[in-house]
């Protein structure tokens, strides 16, 4: 991460019992910033500071990612679904005080934004998502193409404990497969991002939480 990253203030938060990490920095207008998968709010590290020239910014982990908490699996997967993590995410707008925010979300993050924006209209002023499309058109148009390419989605949703034996045998593998399977490889992300993604993917219950957070995607979150 940029040395003018690292110095927005970190905070953290409790909602239903669960942590929520984040960092703010800036002046201006809220804006709410979401991660993917696997990684953490660092995947904004490059384009942060040149946003909070003009916004107040906000980059959470999403619940079960980074140094937020990883609540326990339960039958419904219902707390890893998006709307828990809507939830969250309005719980740390709110503790800074914004009642309504743009939301800038990627991939998982989208997919939460959705929710909250859903759930939380007056809350969500705009929102703009990056790198997605609606999940059950993607499931109900799978082909062998997306399959091969999107294996993880299908991997993770499997029955415990195999997903979650498998990734926790060795999370740092199973950062680098994911993120360095497409066309650019990991030559796109900075060492020390990428050793924070490999840092947070070995803290316990990571495994289970990337899990129950895909589980949700194809079950209670449809």
């Amino acid at each position: 991460m940029t040395a003018s990253f690292l110095d927005f203030p970190v905070f953290d938060i409790e909602r239903d019992g669960v942590r929520v990490h984040g960092r703010i920095g800036g002046r201006g207008a809220p804006l709410l910033l979401l991660h993917g998968h696997p990684q953490t709010h660092a995947i904004w590290h490059r384009v942060a500071p040149a946003l909070a020239e003009r916004f107040t910014v906000v980059a959470i982990d999403l619940r079960g990612y980074g140094d937020s908490g990883r609540p326990a699996a339960d039958a419904a997967h219902a707390n890893h679904s998006k709307r828990a993590m809507a939830l969250d995410a309005l719980a740390a707008m709110r503790h800074h005080g914004f009642e309504r925010f743009g939301v800038l979300a990627h991939d998982r993050g989208a997919r939460v934004a959705h929710r909250l924006a859903a759930d939380h209209p007056s809350a969500v002023e705009r929102m703009l998502l990056l790198d997605i499309a609606p999940t059950l058109a993607m499931y109900e148009h799978t082909s062998e193409a997306f399959a091969r390419a999107y294996w993880h989605w299908f991997f993770l949703i499997q029955p415990p404990p195999l997903p979650e034996a498998l990734i926790a045998s060795d999370p740092v593998r199973y950062v680098r497969s994911v993120m360095g399977g497409r066309h650019a490889g990991l030559a796109p992300f900075a060492p020390e991002v990428l050793a924070e993604y490999e840092r947070c993917a070995a803290i316990p219950g990571s495994a289970e939480s990337i899990c129950e957070d895909y589980r949700a995607s194809a079950g209670i979150d449809l």
